[in-house]
């Protein structure tokens, strides 16, 4: 039988001596030894009632573990739905819900609280821990180390991943084998992984970033990985002797410039640093690769069709851009309300096509419907223009848009101003109600430490480089910006947090 996700990723690595994973403790992990694991949980999965094409969801925590049970359910024919481990048992309870999930695995911690779901969603309840115990792992020990895999082709379903749900309840997007298979095809090729890599890999494995790049990408490659619970500055400097290649959000690469131990000797035998999921600020562009002598390669994908876009491996990775479409995948710009194709350099919605592109949102044909044009392009929802060189830069999401006084306020322009003012560590610009403008602009700044700032001096240093309707009218100071667990600013807290700023 032909299983498309299972034949390219795992099953040239059955055997194995090679080593797949390397933990925090200095224990190995071989591919046959990993693939043995995976094999075991999918006779599990089976005594626990899952079918080809059931749901299996999975709030538990980074470990060897959870990462076999994607594995599993590829061999399965079961349908992967990791959870953030941040989720509340009454966000779990939608997500199980909704999807029609057969299995919940959790850790010990969480069964309390989730077990009333899993009754109510009809699921079964198991449970796994970070260090391999737990009822789904006991239900698996006994079983055999292999497991014939279930035929499954390019568009069978792989995984659900659910949208953040930022502007409404969050969407099942449905990603295929191919639809998987094809982005790590791309960027192996693009970014040049080999089986010599090691990847230094502390992000969590239940976002796209963490499990379907950078784990899909070492295990088409044959490389291995330095698998970390997450970031650790610690952890990262002790483990990059060992590695090639490290993926991270941009908080990764800000918390590495303020340990004194990186410099070029410390990163003397990386070949690439890849970031994404979160703007990287030019000055961390210029900071890093002053401080090591690499440039950081920045790329731009969605829940939805994983990588897009991306730097270029051998040329100049230009700071603030996302870099090129990828192979395969076909990019535009395109007015939001009407669909016109627009000229270089103007800013619309960011439409892409191709293999990486998802199926559709879960039992939303209506929302599926109104996300795509009709000759297939995704809107992305994204805002942002491609230059004359063919370098595509984000400007925001389509929903950060602001309009005051009837004129369009693009986020980014004004964050770039303040951003480069002297004491201020970053900034996040929004639009809260207003009675005169619709929209006022807010602007929230996060001074550098012992920085003096204040409202009516930043005021001051942006009047002569912005044109008046898009100088923000209020300036507020933060800590800290809210974010996400993948660094991307929750914008929609502080339009609440900011809401009444105008208000009379």
């Amino acid at each position: 039988m032909a299983n498309l996700l299972y034949d390219r990723l795992f099953a040239p690595h059955e055997g194995s001596a090679r080593t797949f994973m390397i933990l925090p403790d200095g224990k190995e992990i071989t591919y046959a030894q990993f693939l043995a694991m995976a094999a075991r949980f999918a006779h599990a999965l089976r005594g626990a009632g899952v079918e080809t094409g059931d749901r299996v969801a999975v709030q538990v925590r980074k470990s060897p573990e959870a990462l076999a049970v994607y594995a599993a359910c590829v061999q399965a024919g079961a349908i992967f739905l990791p959870l953030n481990t941040a989720y509340t048992a009454t966000e779990v309870e939608y997500f199980v819900t909704d999807a029609e999930a057969r299995l919940l695995l959790c850790d010990n911690a969480g069964a309390d609280a989730l077990g009333p779901v899993a009754v109510k969603a009809g699921a079964a309840l198991m449970t796994l821990n970070a260090d391999g115990s737990g009822s789904f792992a006991e239900a698996a020990s006994s079983q055999a180390g292999e497991f014939a895999a279930v035929d499954r082709g390019a568009d069978d379903l792989a995984a659900f991943l659910y949208t953040s749900g930022t502007t409404g309840r969050s969407k099942g997007a449905m990603l295929s084998h191919d639809n998987l298979l094809s982005n790590a095809e791309a960027l192996v090729d693009y970014w040049r992984f080999t089986g010599e890599d090691v990847l230094l890999h502390a992000l969590p494995i239940f976002h796209t970033h963490g499990l379907f790049v950078a784990t899909n990408v070492i295990l088409l490659a044959g490389g291995s990985m330095i698998f970390l619970p997450g970031l650790d500055v610690d952890a990262l400097m002790k483990f990059m002797p060992r590695a090639t290649t490290m993926m991270g959000v941009p908080t990764f690469y800000t918390r590495l410039l303020a340990d004194d131990r990186l410099d070029r000797d410390a990163v003397s035998h990386m070949r690439l640093f890849v970031s994404g999921s979160a703007p990287l600020l030019a000055e961390t562009h210029t900071q890093f690769e002053q401080r090591t002598c690499h440039r950081i390669l920045e790329r731009y994908g969605m829940t939805e069709t994983n990588m897009n876009t991306s730097n270029p491996y051998d040329g100049e990775r230009r700071a603030g851009t996302v870099g090129f479409p990828l192979p395969g995948v076909d990019l535009r710009i395109a007015d939001p309300e009407t669909g016109a194709l627009l000229p270089t350099g103007k800013i619309g919605v960011i439409e892409v096509k191709g293999r990486n592109v998802f199926k559709g949102y879960w039992r939303m044909p209506e929302k599926t419907a109104a996300e795509f044009r009709t000759d297939g392009y995704f809107i992305t929802g994204d805002l942002g223009f491609v230059d004359e060189d063919g370098y595509v830069t984000i400007v925001g999401r389509g929903k950060d848009l602001i309009i005051s006084g009837g004129y369009n306020i693009y986020p980014k322009e004004v964050e770039l101003v303040l951003d480069d003012l002297a004491g201020v560590a970053e900034s996040a610009v929004i639009g809260v109600p207003h009675p005169d403008f619709g929209e006022g602009v807010v602007g929230v700044v996060v001074p550098l430490r012992g920085a003096s700032l204040s409202e009516p001096v930043i005021l001051g240093s942006i009047r002569e480089k912005l044109a008046r309707f898009k100088q923000p009218k209020r300036i507020f100071f933060a800590a800290e910006l809210p974010r996400n667990t993948m660094g991307k600013v929750q914008k929609n807290v502080l339009r609440e947090s900011y809401r009444d700023t105008f208000s009379s």
